[in-house]
């Protein structure tokens, strides 16, 4: 991915990892444009970064993503990057669920299902580029999951196999896939505890190293800092080592909850 002379749509660019990549892209150029539910939180980060524009979308809503597609073909024509920030977690006790689910189909809805219906809805337009590029947003979480959290890091995985099958279908078209997988950082994600927890990784540092990755591997189909490392190839070592990491990381991540 080249990281300069774009037109970038992030989704859920009014806070957190979202706006941190915004501003960043921002900051070398581009034609940022971000997206989400709160236009409060949406504008005050374009107000913070003169020529930054924003659309409000409900990504739960199909019918809301086909009109946000719509008026962004309309009025940025040139788009040719798309990150899908977007997300939700929320913790969730599997042994009391209410019967509606709500908390997991939200997260379903907003994490899975609206990733890949924005991305059908751009792909046509993102065609037309000389070039493009497709980032999603997976997670450590998606290798390792916390049990905690049992939905968010289902959707997270399946993130990580739709980004595959994605990129392999694209494969003879110029449009770039990218998997960006973040470790735990500190954001607001789960609220005050996550931004201020030590254990995270600071959202500047892990948005510095996203760019050096991004501009010194343009080629690259995940962009995985040093901190999730551990988490992507836990696997690797075989179940007898994936289950002791698994074991070992929800315990220290459920202390102090």
């Amino acid at each position: 991915m080249e990281t300069t002379h774009n037109t970038i749509l992030i989704t859920g660019g009014g806070t957190g990892i979202g706006r941190g990549l915004a501003e960043a892209f921002h900051a070398l150029g581009n034609q940022v444009i971000i997206s989400g539910r709160t236009h409060k939180s949406l504008e005050e980060t374009a107000a913070a970064n003169p020529g930054m524009r924003f659309l409000t979308v409900d990504m739960t809503d199909a019918a809301s993503i086909r009109d946000f597609a719509d008026r962004l073909a309309r009025e940025f024509p040139a788009l040719n990057v798309v990150v899908h920030n977007a997300g939700i977690m929320r913790p969730e006790k599997l042994l009391a669920q209410p019967e509606e689910l709500a908390d997991a189909e939200a997260t379903v809805a907003t994490n899975l299902l609206g990733p890949i219906r924005l991305t059908a809805a751009l792909l046509p337009l993102l065609q037309k580029q000389a070039r493009a590029t497709l980032m999603t947003v997976s997670s450590g979480l998606a290798f390792v999951p916390l049990a905690l959290t049992p939905t968010y890091c289902a959707t997270k995985a399946a993130i990580h196999s739709y980004t595959q099958s994605l990129r392999y279908q694209l494969k003879e078209t110029h449009v770039q896939v990218i998997e960006l997988i973040p470790p735990y950082v500190q954001t607001h994600l789960m609220g005050e505890r996550q931004a201020n927890d030590a254990r995270a990784m600071p959202l500047a540092e892990f948005i510095a190293e996203v760019m050096s990755i991004l501009q010194s591997q343009p080629d690259a189909t995940e962009v995985k800092v040093g901190r999730v490392q551990a988490q992507r190839t836990a696997a690797e070592g075989g179940q007898e080592k994936y289950q002791e990491f698994f074991l070992k990381f929800n315990d220290a991540m459920s202390q102090g909850r």
